[in-house]
């Protein structure tokens, strides 16, 4: 699998809680991206395959996502309630990264101080298990949709970084975890929807692990 994330057009960036768009809403946004990210074909044959009924999707339900299609280092991306959300497999090579002092001394929000994520998710890798990361896939300056950058490279558009996702729109970077670098454009870290693992190769989003009850309305911005 090759890495993928998108630069799609998406709806401004609001405070928590708007309603459930529609898949035709969703479709026109990977459509418009067509000509600006030369992948965006791929793309979204990748995401439509992974979605959902359109009932479903319009209900706002839980979406339930394979892991062993997630290939290590790299990411997959789906759709819940309108928004894509990305699903990464993390190595230990790119966790350590998440803790370099290097790395943390340049973000805004390194402890996940603001209210971008659930409490099971308020950690340094914020995710319910190290290994795999669940962000939605919107910057939180003007609503673009990050690239991904698993790790450095000398292809990567920014010098001397680490990886991680880079907002093509207006410079904002993210790391591995969604956190939000210093000194860019986008205010927060990504949003980590609510989510838990149904079992070890199943993650279910939209829906908390049992006995939370976080409210996904509660969230910063998006």
């Amino acid at each position: 699998m090759t890495d993928q994330t998108q630069h799609l057009s998406a709806t401004p960036a609001y405070h928590g809680g708007d309603p459930t768009e529609t898949r035709r809403d969703f479709l026109l946004l990977v459509a418009g991206a067509v000509g600006a990210v030369s992948v965006a074909a791929t793309a979204y044959v990748l995401i439509d395959s992974m979605n959902p009924a359109a009932d479903v999707l319009a209900a706002g339900g839980p979406v339930d996502v394979d892991l062993t299609k997630v290939a290590p280092g790299q990411q997959i991306i789906v759709q819940w309630r309108g928004k894509p959300i990305f699903v990464t497999d993390r190595t230990p090579v790119l966790l350590k990264m998440l803790q370099n002092p290097k790395l943390v001394g340049r973000l805004s929000d390194p402890d996940s101080d603001a209210e971008q994520q659930p409490p099971y998710a308020k950690n340094w890798h914020r995710s319910i298990e190290p290994k795999y990361a669940v962000l939605v896939g919107i910057c939180t300056h003007l609503g673009c949709i990050p690239n991904f950058f698993p790790k450095p490279d000398p292809s990567n558009p920014v010098p001397d970084w680490l990886g991680g996702y880079f907002c093509p729109c207006h410079g904002s970077k993210y790391d591995l975890a969604g956190r939000v670098y210093a000194g860019v454009p986008a205010p927060y870290n990504l949003p980590v929807p609510p989510y838990h693992f149904t079992d070890k190769t199943t993650v279910r989003v939209g829906q908390n692990p049992p006995g939370e009850t976080w409210d996904f309305g509660s969230i910063l911005q998006i």
